[in-house]
């Protein structure tokens, strides 16, 4: 076991889950991960939940706001990206032809954070560390290990990224046509940037390992969720499933080599 304590600049770092009702993922995710939990109070009196994989911190779950409870908003992931100065990096999100949606806030002594889209949307967390560097383990089982975007302007996305992070790329030439496009760090790639499909609006698709995808995605459906995509009959490390909470929240799965998990 890896454990990170440190992120570079422009590194996907953390994960977290909003949902509208927390018991109840919590109940979900610990059967599917074997998360265990730690609890905290919110301002107006509710609760949200640490997540930890041995010992490790990996992930949030954390309750919708009311206007989300109200509108009846699925259950939704996002991630966020490490950033050295999350004010300077909100300024910049405007000049680099994207938006600025949220922030900087300080969450006590533990980060700042903030949200920003490139062009054509794709709300991105970022995470300026305090005490709180991100997920302890990643690319192991339980914790975050990639993410992807899905835009319909790929190219504008990949140049506001690379502005924001100084991200090198990486093309893949698709049989469509088409590119995927990988961001860079010290030559490491960390993200993934795709075209989205006729019609699809820009969001992330954010996964998470597990030591045998055709194990949790069965311990996915008998927790209550949905497989949205199954898993390839031959797997290896890489191989995907995607499935759906109770609540509503997508998540893709992808097996990796790691101590132990589901």
């Amino acid at each position: 076991m890896t454990v990170r304590n440190t992120y570079a600049s422009g590194e996907p770092c953390w994960a977290d889950l909003q949902t509208p009702d927390v018991a109840a993922a919590k109940d979900f995710y610990g059967r599917l991960f074997g998360w265990t939990y730690q609890d905290f109070p919110t301002p107006d009196g509710r609760s949200y939940a640490q997540a930890s994989v041995r010992g490790q911190l990996v992930a949030t779950i954390a309750p919708q706001n009311h206007l989300q409870l109200k509108a009846g908003t699925a259950a939704k992931w996002n991630v966020y990206f490490a950033a050295v100065n999350a004010a300077d990096l909100l300024q910049e999100a405007g000049h680099a032809g994207g938006t600025a949606q949220f922030g900087p806030e300080k969450v006590g002594d533990t980060g700042v954070l903030g949200f920003i889209a490139p062009p054509g949307g794709g709300t991105t967390g970022i995470w300026e560390a305090g005490t709180h560097y991100g997920s302890g383990l990643f690319d192991e089982p339980g914790a975050l290990a990639w993410a992807e975007l899905f835009t319909p302007q790929p190219q504008a996305a990949v140049g506001f990224f690379q502005q924001l992070f100084g991200h090198e790329v990486t093309e893949y030439p698709q049989d469509d046509g088409g590119s995927y496009s990988t961001l860079l760090i010290d030559g490491s790639e960390v993200a993934g940037v795709v075209p989205a499909g006729q019609g699809e609006e820009a969001d992330w698709e954010i996964y998470f390992g597990v030591a045998d995808v055709a194990l949790a995605a069965a311990a996915a459906q008998a927790a209550g969720g949905e497989v949205l995509v199954e898993p390839d009959e031959h797997q290896a490390d890489g191989s995907l499933a995607t499935i759906k909470d109770p609540q509503g929240g997508v998540l893709n799965l992808i097996q990796v080599q790691g101590d132990s998990g589901t």
